[in-house]
């Protein structure tokens, strides 16, 4: 859109800054006298600036009529408000009358002294050039003022300002009364001579109301004044408020380019109209038809003024829009803006200030400078606070430059300030959507000291609003109280589920030494280093369990602003003295809750540089600004941020350890890895052993590396391609691939079994097999490949199966189908010690193991009479019921089954793995182990009790390690009792053995020291 002023036009001494206030200060006398600006003086210059408007041309119109004896209005009263265009009509009549060749009598009641001359004198001395008929103080009479119109008419008599003259006459004694008096009887005698003569008439000017009488005897004189004119005059008002528009764009532009200025219109309404901001009380159309009338200026510019500020006493309406919008223009002379609006008016340039301030009152002023001009004035921040891609714009400074020129409210307004919808239509910029003045405004709303605000409305109030006293209160606040808070708030942000966390630690043994990972939250990242280095007067082991979190000083002026300013807002809504309404009370409340809300994110903004060991020193990481309304707890946004930057591992891949721990080496111990994860500045860091535990898990069974023990120099590999459990502790050891590789499992045949472990004797023990296969099998491939084996070859006939009975082989099962243990008692013998001999007495015997293989072979149970019905045969019932006793006994306290009932026909084990008392009655029953135990090579729960040498605490602990990998839970606690005698030892070293107990959250029982 085009700059306006290539659209319409200034007159040339408004571009030229030769324009000077007089000049809209109207004087007919001035004009009469010869000494008017050219802007009066001359018609040609005065028309070609004066917009006629209907009323002007109505009375040019009577007043030609009646000075042609074509009839009229002989006496006609202009009656507008101070400034309304009274003084204006009159000069254009002043040059009409002298254009048609009639007479003229110009009255000013401003020039006029009544002590020198009086009215009726003055009349006679312009149209005579002397005084003789009406000479003195007393009204001369209808006649004789007939007489002289009729004698010099035409005739156009101009009165102005005569209230002015009236007032000042009443000081002048005349006789009994006052001059006055006498000018009221001049007035209805003049009224009444001019309506007898045909060419003669009287125009003459009162105000409209009181706001421009003086006092009570003028108010007086006023009411008489129109109970004169009343009889006789016609009042006649010479503009309209609806012409106010182009009266206005007339008196400052030269010319106004209609098809450019149409287009400029056309365009805002259309932005207004899709920004939803168009007034609301006023046909869209209207407002157009409003807007083209009074282009290049929006119409609430005129309306403001004219309506808003015209209803100060002293502001001359019409004459005050001229004198103040003049200004304008010449400020906006270089403008590229296409339109004026309010918020274009440059309250910085001294002589627009001045104008308004003459007016709001002096106190305005400083108002101006603090919230509006000043650079550091609220509006200045929020033209800052809106970024780089507005600042240009100034929206701050317009918005509130807009609510100052609304803030002036008369009794025509009937409504106080601006609304949004009034400022957004006043600040609006066809470039840039609207949303971004609501945004402004609420950042106005924090920072004006004088902007107040109710029903919706904005204002500048003389007052200050709240924000003074909040001022106050935060410049109060002393930096303790900002320091608490601080305090407060970092631990509303700080988790400890993965971090042992210390907040401002004042000594290096603040700190424990473990193996923890620590998070230390410290003001001075100086400090730190002495921190890492030292743990009281020792130097620290567990350095790389150390992670340091510290302020980042750049965010330290806006968190402390914000601390200071949720505390001075919550102690103005307390403080009993500051009187809030309803509305600012609830303002108040409202940031003081946001505040509450937003403090997380500012502290976390604070808190972002981390500090992390390495080889070379300390490193530091920023966080960066936390993303907005983001949940996540700081420990964990350290955790895995950390995790991102390679400096946290909660996964460590075990070829990693194979090629970083084991290259050139045969081996190296597990606890030594870990202890240089949690003690070496710049090792990886783990979360937890776990993880190192778990790498050594899948690297083992991955075949990367063996796990298994170092014994007096020789290393021993266990485990190595399937499961395994470290433990991480002294001597355990993961190993070379290449010392753990083995040959494959051989194939286990009943003729290996029979060469090889019965050529030499009788029978060889199950177990023992076992454990010389593991030198070249893997546990797993060996227990299945020997039970198959020795199964086969029972069946088969090639050994037999049995138990060691009093120190003696007894075959017990041959030939048949058994089910292998390989638990210690466990035998296979020769096939002849299976094979009966003919003629021997038999006697009857069985074990635990023939009972497990012969009745729970394919079955959960079997009853205990089923069993002995079944063994007893031919042979004596005492003795197959006390050997059968005997080997139930020993089968539940091996575990080869357990002993029950049968209850509603399902299994009920009572016995296993323990001592028992077999009765062999109906309903009592031997059990498969897998229903007593679920597994029968298991414990599901271990409780110890013992006594231990101190020595020996190292081995429990080991122990109680080992427990931690099968249970989910393990307890143990133990009480020691420390006797130490015979020596000497100074107070402040027993007071740092109390010290290490206190941070051990150890609590002495008993004490004694002397």
């Amino acid at each position: 859109m085009k700059p306006f002023p290539t659209v319409a036009v200034p007159h040339k001494d408004i571009i030229e800054d030769r324009l000077t206030m007089d000049v809209f200060a109207a004087n007919l006398w001035e004009v009469f006298k010869g000494r008017a600006p050219d802007e009066y003086q001359d018609p040609e210059t005065f028309f070609k600036k004066t917009y006629q408007t209907q009323g002007l041309k109505n009375i040019i119109d009577i007043t030609q009529k009646r000075l042609g004896g074509e009839g009229g209005d002989p006496v006609i009263q202009l009656q507008t408000p101070f400034g309304g265009g009274k003084t204006h009509t009159l000069i254009a009549l002043y040059h009409k009358a002298k254009e048609m060749g009639a007479k003229t009598v110009v009255i000013s009641g401003t020039a006029l002294d009544p002590k020198d001359i009086t009215i009726w004198e003055e009349m006679e001395g312009q149209l005579t050039g002397k005084v003789e008929k009406l000479e003195g103080n007393t009204s001369p009479g209808h006649e004789k003022i007939r007489s002289l119109l009729d004698d010099n008419q035409p005739v156009l008599i101009l009165i102005d300002e005569l209230l002015e003259y009236a007032t000042k006459a009443a000081g002048v004694k005349v006789e009994g009364s006052n001059l006055a008096s006498q000018l009221l009887a001049f007035m209805q005698e003049l009224g009444e001579a001019v309506s007898t003569v045909a060419k003669a008439q009287v125009i003459v000017t009162l105000p409209s109301s009181h706001m421009e009488h003086f006092d009570e005897a003028a108010e007086a004189l006023f009411t008489q004044l129109q109970k004169v004119f009343g009889r006789l005059e016609k009042i006649y008002t010479p503009v309209e408020d609806d012409e106010i528009y182009p009266v206005i764009r007339s008196r400052l532009f030269s010319t106004v380019d209609e098809r450019d200025s149409s287009k400029i219109v056309n365009q805002f309404m259309d932005y207004a109209e899709l920004e939803n901001i168009l007034p609301d009380n006023i046909d869209k159309s209207d407002y157009k038809h409003k807007f083209l009338k009074s282009y290049p200026f929006q119409p609430e510019v005129i309306d403001v003024l004219y309506k808003r500020w015209g209803s100060f006493p002293s502001f001359q309406r019409t004459r005050g829009v001229l004198r103040l919008l003049s200004l304008v223009v010449n400020s906006l002379k270089d403008s590229k803006n296409p339109i004026i609006r309010l918020s274009d008016f440059d309250l910085g340039y001294d002589e627009i200030k001045r104008e308004l301030i003459n007016f709001a009152g002096p106190e305005f002023d400083s108002i101006i400078a603090s919230d509006i001009t000043s650079s550091e004035s609220g509006s200045k921040e929020t033209d800052k606070k809106l970024g780089a891609a507005y600042l240009s714009y100034s929206f701050g400074t317009k918005i509130s430059t807009t609510i100052f020129m609304y803030s002036f409210s008369g009794s025509q307004s009937g409504k106080h300030g601006a609304s949004i919808r009034e400022i957004k239509m006043s600040c609006a910029d066809v470039d840039i959507p609207s949303a971004i003045i609501s945004d402004a405004i609420g950042f106005l709303n924090d920072t004006l000291l004088y902007l107040h605000s109710r029903d919706g409305r904005y204002f500048i109030h003389r007052e200050p609003n709240p924000k003074k006293a909040f001022i106050s209160k935060k410049e109060g606040i002393k930096d303790e109280v900002v320091t608490n808070a601080e305090e407060d708030l970092l631990g509303s942000i700080l988790g400890r589920k993965i971090f042992e966390v210390y907040k401002w630690p004042k000594r290096t043994n603040d700190i424990p030494d473990t193996k923890k990972l620590k998070l230390i939250v410290g003001k001075d990242p100086d400090r730190f280093e002495e921190f890492l280095e030292s743990y009281g007067e020792r130097p620290r082991i567990y350095k790389n369990t150390m992670i340091f979190l510290a302020p980042f000083e750049s965010e330290r002026h806006v968190f402390d602003d914000h601390v200071r300013g949720k505390i001075a807002w919550d102690l103005v809504l307390k403080d009993p003295l500051i009187n809030l309404n309803q509305d600012q009370k609830k303002e108040i409340k409202e940031k003081v809750k946001n505040a509450e809300k937003d403090s997380k994110e500012y502290i976390r903004n604070l808190y972002r540089i981390v500090y992390v060991p390495t080889r070379d020193g300390l490193k530091d990481i920023d966080l960066g600004r936390h993303p907005y309304g983001m949940s996540t707890s700081v420990d964990n946004e350290i955790k895995e941020r950390l995790k991102i930057d390679d400096e946290l591992s909660d996964i460590l891949a075990p070829l990693l350890i194979q090629k970083k721990y084991l290259s050139g080496k045969n081996y190296v111990e597990t606890k030594n890895i870990l202890d240089s994860f949690y003690k070496t500045p710049g090792e990886d860091r783990i979360t937890s052993d776990n993880v190192l535990k778990t790498s050594i898990i899948e690297g083992v069974k991955q075949e990367l590396f063996g796990l298994g023990v170092l014994t007096d120099g020789e290393i021993k590999c266990q485990k190595f391609g399937e499961k395994c459990t470290p433990y991480l502790q002294e001597e355990e050891i993961i190993i070379d691939s290449g010392i753990c590789s083995q040959p494959q499992c051989p194939e286990l045949t009943i003729s290996f079994i029979k060469n090889q472990h019965l050529k030499l004797g009788e029978y060889v023990k199950t177990k023992e097999i076992f454990e010389s296969l593991l030198k070249d099998c893997k546990e797993e491939e060996a227990t299945n490949k020997l039970i198959s084996a020795i199964k086969k070859g029972v069946q088969e006939g090639s050994f037999g199966i049995g138990q060691l009975v009093d120190g003696k082989p007894e075959c017990q099962l041959f030939e048949e189908e058994c089910y292998p243990t390989l638990l210690n008692s466990e035998i296979i013998t020769r096939a002849d010690l299976c094979k009966e001999e003919t003629g021997d007495i038999k006697q009857y015997t069985t074990s635990s193991f023939k009972i497990k293989n012969l009745y729970l072979k394919d079955r959960d149970y079997i009853t205990t009479k089923s069993i002995f019905k079944s063994e007893l045969k031919d042979y004596d019932d005492k003795e197959v019921c006390s050997k059968l006793k005997d080997a139930l006994v020993n089968g539940v306290k091996e575990g080869l089954f357990g002993l029950g009932d049968l209850n509603n026909g399902e299994p009920d084990c009572a016995f296993f793995k323990e001592n028992s008392t077999p009765e062999l009655y109906i309903n009592e029953i031997i059990i498969n182990p897998s229903i007593c135990d679920g597994d029968s090579d298991v414990y599901k729960n271990i409780e110890l009790e013992f006594e231990v040498p101190v020595d020996k605490v190292p081995d429990i602990i080991r122990m109680i390690n080992f427990l931690k990998e099968p249970f989910d839970e393990v307890n143990a606690k133990t009480n020691f009792k420390i006797t130490a005698r015979n020596g000497d030892m100074p107070i402040t070293d027993f007071e740092r053995i109390k010290e290490t107990f206190d941070q051990l959250n150890v609590k002495i029982i008993k004490e004694m020291k002397k």
